[in-house]
């Protein structure tokens, strides 16, 4: 009996995100032109860009490092969890009238933004790395595997810090309108311009205390191999996420009880 409750109320959740991503989809990105691709375009013309002009300016003359493959690693990571923690900013406010449906929580606004950023980032790195090592541009990645953990883990990165963001929105206007401050301050920590290996033994100590850095090592270490020595700790890297995530469910289900009082 319980475990047909749980299927039920599973089968129910699915169709709920489902039908809020389609939502979101249709609400951002409209009906026309190349409507809902624009998931996967404006990422990738974001990264395309920055990749483009670090190699006109001829950047990759100060390493080793293939300057291409070295923008688009950094980049989609950083866009990976900005803009998921950014579409969750006050997500509960633009949704409210959906609140009024039984089977509608806090919980699923969330996740459906959440997942449709993930569908983005992983469409557009995966899309211009194909594209660019095709032509020969880049090189092709030395080793998935690391690939795939360190962006798995950068998505539950994104997960956790997005709930507590978008819970956060909620109680205070003022964080609200300072976290989009706080990511470009973070965005030249988060090691999407630099490799850990490059800065002195004091700053890599500092750096490594933040999470992100650690799934750009993983993921830098599946394109470059040995060209480079990255400082990945998948370890610590899952452990902060799992500290973010309960912090992010406790918050979110706070926030819920609020807007359901109101």
């Amino acid at each position: 009996m319980g475990g047909t409750s749980f299927t039920r109320s599973a089968a129910i959740q699915r169709r709920v995100i489902g039908a809020l991503l389609l939502r979101e989809a249709i609400t951002r990105y409209g009906r026309h032109g190349f409507g809902v691709l624009w998931i996967i375009i404006e990422p990738a013309l974001f990264t395309l860009g920055v990749a483009g002009f670090w190699y006109l300016a001829r950047m990759n003359i100060l390493s080793s490092i293939p300057i291409i493959a070295f923008a688009i690693t950094g980049y989609s990571s950083v866009l990976m969890w900005r803009n998921t923690s950014n579409r969750c900013s006050k997500a509960i406010e633009s949704n409210r009238p959906l609140m009024y449906h039984r089977n509608v929580n806090v919980l699923d606004i969330f996740l459906a933004r959440i997942i449709l950023e993930w569908v983005g980032a992983t469409a557009s790195i995966a899309v211009l790395t194909i594209l660019f090592a095709s032509v020969g541009a880049m090189n092709w990645p030395e080793d998935p595997w690391p690939i795939i953990g360190g962006w798995l883990l950068l998505a539950w990165f994104s997960l956790g810090l997005g709930l507590i963001v978008g819970a956060l929105s909620e109680y205070s206007e003022t964080f609200e309108r300072t976290w989009p401050i706080t990511t470009y301050l973070l965005f030249p920590l988060s090691g999407a311009v630099f490799m850990v290996h490059w800065l002195p033994p004091a700053a890599q100590e500092a750096v490594l205390w933040l999470p992100m850095v650690h799934g750009v090592e993983m993921i830098r270490h599946g394109y470059f191999g040995e060209l480079v020595p990255t400082h990945g700790d998948p370890i610590y890297f899952s452990a902060a996420n799992l500290v973010l995530t309960l912090i992010g469910l406790a918050l979110s289900r706070e926030a819920g009880r609020r807007v359901r009082t109101r």
